[in-house]
């Protein structure tokens, strides 16, 4: 889930669905996480504007600062949950 709000941008923003795909959890996973994330500030969770029509209106959801230094320090201790090997294994060449 880290690995898709930090892939997020602007003009393609995380949301929920597309946050469960792309991280093949299913939606009671994914949801509870999404608060609790925003609850202890380290992301923000906005809603859609505009016309959406023939579907529900999107919540969008955003990495603070804090929720960023935080994950920058997980993927420090843990390379392995972002797909990057540690210092020294592997890769080589």
């Amino acid at each position: 889930m880290i690995k898709v709000l930090l892939a997020s941008t602007a003009d393609d923003p995380a949301w929920g669905l597309k946050i469960c795909e792309e991280a093949d959890l299913g939606s009671g996973t994914v949801y509870p996480i999404l608060e609790r994330l925003v609850d202890a500030g380290w992301a923000t969770r906005y809603e859609e504007t505009g016309e959406h029509p023939g579907r529900p209106k999107r919540y969008y959801y955003e990495l603070t600062a804090a929720g960023q230094r935080a994950a920058s320090q997980a993927r420090e201790r843990k390379p392995r949950l972002f797909g990057l090997h540690a210092a020294g294994e592997g890769g080589g060449a």
